[in-house]
């Protein structure tokens, strides 16, 4: 086969001339339609954002030569409402932001506070004590401290000849 008969001859869209297609304005149209309606979620990649993909927790990790920080903004959340375990090598920060539900005399036009549960798993190094790590929720700010552990040192084993 010649390389050149799989080669495209038309990059466009349109290969009949718009007075032969009765329906290239029906395509146009809904394509349009379609590429306006991801702009307002956030899984298309548009704005305001929506919907469950801002409940991921999001999270700043610094490090230095004794500890990791992690530090996560949980704005209106208590101790109450933030749980973290740290299984086999990985730590997991879960919670829920609560909505309020008293609103029988309030009536929305707008609403832009999202409210649901949230996880983030991080995998550590190996070796890290779940006893050091640390944590604390203070003015919205989580912030986890986890000692790094000591490095591994090489122990040189003797060989001795079997008797």
């Amino acid at each position: 086969m010649d390389s050149k008969s799989v080669i495209p001859v038309s990059q466009g869209r349109d290969t009949l001339p718009r007075a032969s297609d009765p329906f290239s304005a029906l395509r146009q149209e809904i394509d349009r339609l379609f590429s306006d309606f991801g702009r307002g979620f956030p899984a298309f990649g548009g704005f305001p954002t929506f919907g469950a993909s801002d409940l991921a927790l999001r999270m700043d990790m610094t490090e230095n030569d004794k500890a990791i920080e992690l530090t996560a903004e949980l704005p209106g959340l208590e101790e109450k409402d933030v749980e973290i375990n740290f299984v086999d090598g990985v730590l997991t920060i879960r919670g829920e932001k609560a909505s309020e539900k008293d609103e029988s005399d309030k009536n929305y036009r707008l609403v832009e506070r999202n409210y649901g549960s949230f996880s983030r798993s991080i995998e550590l190094p190996p070796g890290v004590d779940p006893a050091a790590i640390q944590a604390s929720l203070g003015k919205g700010v989580l912030t986890v401290t986890v000692p790094k552990p000591a490095p591994a040192v090489a122990k040189k084993i003797e060989v001795k000849s079997a008797a």
